[in-house]
């Protein structure tokens, strides 16, 4: 089949800007990975993103946009619309847009995924056919809607310098998800834990800024055994996969009290700790765990990570440690899962999300 350039956007739970990138791809196993661009959100609209979380908690059907929700899912259309006319004057014409959208709500055990962007709008806008709302098949087909991701993974592990099979990919980005890639047989996938978000979180609560940059503030602290254990208690770390997080399931309560760069290191910690957790719920050991997504530049994160993997004779490897772009990951995959929707082929499966069987999905708007 003719390869299709595609072009995937991601705003994810860091909610910093859009990762943009293009692939090359039959949405099966020839990809070819193109250029990427990050178009940042100003700290004003960055707060706006924050707020409407609390307002998404109203919401009861995937349709509602209760209070500024419809004026922001606009604005953040039209934003992702302007980042797509930078990016094709820079880099060429782009065949179909796979659009993430913003998470404002993740309720899996209620068959409840909320993305605000309007796909619709954005093909209008950008003159180009747009793939979205990605999650909602699988959710219908009885599945957590969440990670999606693997799909891509999979076709990138027959490929990777310098590694064998069973590899495990680890994407830290504001919440954490696994995928396990076997030599044969889907990919097995869940999310494993707070990944970025509450070191975000607690570094702009307790020091004004929006992120620890390269582990600058914990390196000045040390883990708290306590607080991070009480994390680790958490009923979500001894439950198999599939299994799928919205961004509040974690929260700062159990940090309250500690010292700023206490807190960072044990939040630090406890990202790593849950990664390692998800271990235990692997059909066999890796040999290499690849790490891909922000959390990737926590010098912290992967410290711990590479101590506890290295303890069970495997090793950690970056994203670009095997020739892969751990910023663009996300992007990449949603514009490969674009074409594999257009194509009607699955983009979930029992082993990656729960859903009753093999679930394509997605909602094509094309430019009028």
């Amino acid at each position: 089949m003719a390869l299709m350039r595609a072009l995937g956007l991601m705003s994810g739970t860091s909610m910093d800007g859009i990762d943009l990138a293009v692939v090359a791809t039959d949405g099966e196993s020839s990809v070819t990975r193109g250029p990427s661009m990050f178009a940042p959100y100003d700290a004003s609209f960055r707060r706006r993103l924050e707020a409407a979380l609390e307002v998404a908690k109203t919401i009861s059907s995937r349709d509602e946009r209760p209070g500024d929700l419809q004026h922001l899912e606009r604005e953040l259309t039209l934003r992702h619309a302007r980042a797509v006319a930078q990016f094709v004057e820079a880099h060429g014409a782009i065949d179909v847009i796979g659009f993430h959208g913003q998470t404002v709500l993740h309720r899996p055990e209620q068959a409840l995924t909320v993305q605000i962007g309007d796909g619709a709008l954005l093909a209008r806008e950008t003159g180009i056919t747009v793939v979205f709302d990605m999650r909602a098949a699988d959710m219908e087909a009885g599945g957590q809607g969440a990670p999606l991701v693997p799909a891509y993974h999979a076709a990138l592990a027959a490929d990777l310098r310098g590694t064998e099979p069973p590899v495990v990919f680890v994407n830290i980005g504001g919440i954490s998800n696994i995928t396990f890639v076997a030599v044969d047989g889907p990919p097995v996938a869940f999310d494993s834990g707070p990944g970025n978000a509450l070191i975000d979180q607690w570094v702009s609560r307790e020091g004004g800024v929006a992120f620890d940059q390269n582990g600058m503030i914990a390196s000045e602290g040390g883990i708290v055994t306590g607080v991070l254990e009480r994390y680790l208690d958490k009923p979500f770390f001894a439950r198999s996969g599939p299994k799928s997080l919205d961004r509040n399931d974690f929260t700062l309560e159990l940090a309250a009290g500690l010292e700023l760069a206490d807190g960072a290191r044990t939040l630090a910690a406890v990202s790593a700790e849950a990664i390692l957790k998800a271990g235990e719920h692997m059909p066999a050991a890796p040999k290499n765990w690849i790490v891909c997504g922000g959390g990737r530049k926590n010098p912290h994160i992967v410290a711990d990570l590479r101590k506890g993997v290295e303890a069970q004779g495997a090793q950690v490897l970056l994203a670009e440690d095997v020739g892969l772009d751990g910023d663009a990951m996300e992007a990449e995959a949603w514009a490969y899962l674009a074409v594999r929707a257009m194509r009607g082929l699955p983009l979930t499966w029992p082993t990656t999300t729960g859903c009753r069987a093999p679930a394509a999905g997605g909602v094509i708007a094309r430019p009028e």
